[in-house]
């Protein structure tokens, strides 16, 4: 019986171990998507810009 709880005890301290290091990994991931997120829309943005000015160019070019 003694050593049953003991076993309990070390499983339920790695279970603890294991629940820190997942919150701690899911706080890095979700920080980690943020700064993604807006480097995707600052990409995106930039991309609409290089659109419109080579929209802008072909529109000055004489048409054949």
């Amino acid at each position: 019986m003694e050593n049953e709880l003991t076993q309990l005890e070390t499983r339920i301290e790695q279970l603890i171990a294991l629940y820190g290091k997942l919150k701690s990994e899911n706080v890095e991931l979700h920080a980690r998507v943020v700064r993604v997120e807006a480097e995707n829309r600052a990409l995106a943005d930039k991309l609409k810009r290089a659109a419109d000015r080579f929209e802008a160019v072909l529109d000055k070019l004489p048409e054949a």
